[in-house]
């Protein structure tokens, strides 16, 4: 399930190899990987998602997040975020949860209010308590 959080920021659970060609077709423009390979038997790996990302014209990154997210996590959101730029941007993990703080850490760091980084997560579904003291 796709969640908006922002006009052009989306967050998801798992995106499989063959899905990509049909979200670049949505307008996704750039994937964020935030999951680490090997966290879950059958999962697929980030360099087949990358190969069917090069082969749809989608930009990839891969941003593992494995133990809470990190000043680094945020930087490279916060590249994310702008090369996205008019496109789209979707973040994917195992359920999206950190994808979506990821990002709300990014945009905090960029400037966005708090009141409007909590919205944005509420609004989605995710709940912004663990990374409240951050906002």
């Amino acid at each position: 399930m796709i969640r908006q959080l922002g006009d052009n920021v989306m967050v998801s659970g798992q995106v499989a190899p063959h899905e990509v060609a049909g979200l670049a077709e949505q307008g996704v423009t750039i994937l964020v990987n935030n999951r680490p390979d090997g966290e879950e038997p059958g999962q697929p790996l980030a360099g087949d998602i990358e190969e069917a990302a090069a082969a749809a014209g989608v930009a990839y990154r891969f941003v593992p997040i494995i133990r809470g997210i990190g000043p680094a996590d945020v930087e490279e959101m916060q590249k994310a975020l702008r090369e996205a730029e008019d496109g789209k941007l979707l973040a994917f993990c195992r359920s999206g949860t950190r994808s979506a703080l990821a990002i709300a850490l990014a945009k905090r760091d960029e400037g966005a209010s708090s009141e409007d980084v909590v919205r944005q997560l509420n609004e989605a579904g995710f709940d912004p308590g663990p990374i409240a003291h951050l906002l």
